[in-house]
């Protein structure tokens, strides 16, 4: 008689030692057992350095005999990996590139607007990809963005705009950790100045040096 086969049990945090992180995994020690987490940029952008404490969302992806853990440093991220990968013929590689690709808020946005072009534009999703994306959660995603991180749903939508978004990016780019870029620029766009791509960055310098 065959034996039944036991279900995987669901990890859905994931708290321990970082000890290896690429832009695409990490490894997380919790008590002498190491994790492999799948991520996308944005949680990559926000780790602190390996061997720093982390705590990680977790969400478990079973199919056929493999287990795939995928890790997320916000329930945001979470939530829209999970809505994500409900939309047909969307699977956990697609989710991960998408949100490697914009952030949760940009990415929101691109959907309820039903932003086919912007979505498009990451490398790897294509437009039927994207057109069933916009049209199967355009009217699940809410109006106003999920924001964990504190930021004002006003500077929200400056910082999804240019030159905002450039320059966060430029800074990223540059080494800095995207939380503290975003808190930053955040700061400069609450002043409401009319300022350039390059004033925004030699600004977000000067003031990244004294933090």
């Amino acid at each position: 008689m065959k034996a039944p086969q036991r279900k995987p049990e669901m990890i859905a945090q994931i708290k321990g030692v970082l000890e290896e992180k690429d832009p695409s995994e990490i490894i997380v020690d919790v008590n002498g057992v190491g994790y492999l987490l799948e991520i996308p940029l944005s949680t990559f952008y926000q780790l602190p350095e390996a061997g720093a404490q982390v705590c990680l969302k977790a969400y478990t992806h079973v199919r056929d005999n493999a287990m795939q853990i995928f890790g997320f440093l916000t329930s945001s991220e979470k939530d829209l990996f999970e809505q994500l990968i409900s939309v047909s013929k969307v699977g956990p590689r697609i989710a991960l590139t998408l949100l490697s690709g914009l952030d949760t808020g940009s990415l929101r946005t691109a959907i309820r607007h039903g932003d086919v072009e912007r979505l498009r534009g990451i490398p790897g999703v294509g437009r039927k990809t994207s057109e069933r994306i916009c049209m199967e959660l355009k009217d699940k995603i809410p109006d106003e963005p999920i924001n964990p991180e504190g930021v004002s749903s006003a500077a929200l939508s400056l910082l999804d705009q240019c030159p905002y978004k450039d320059a966060m990016a430029a800074l990223v780019h540059l080494g800095y950790k995207r939380g503290e870029v975003r808190e930053v620029i955040q700061g400069l766009a609450d002043e409401k100045e009319d300022r350039s791509v390059e004033d925004l960055i030699r600004e977000s310098l000067r003031l990244l040096s004294k933090a």
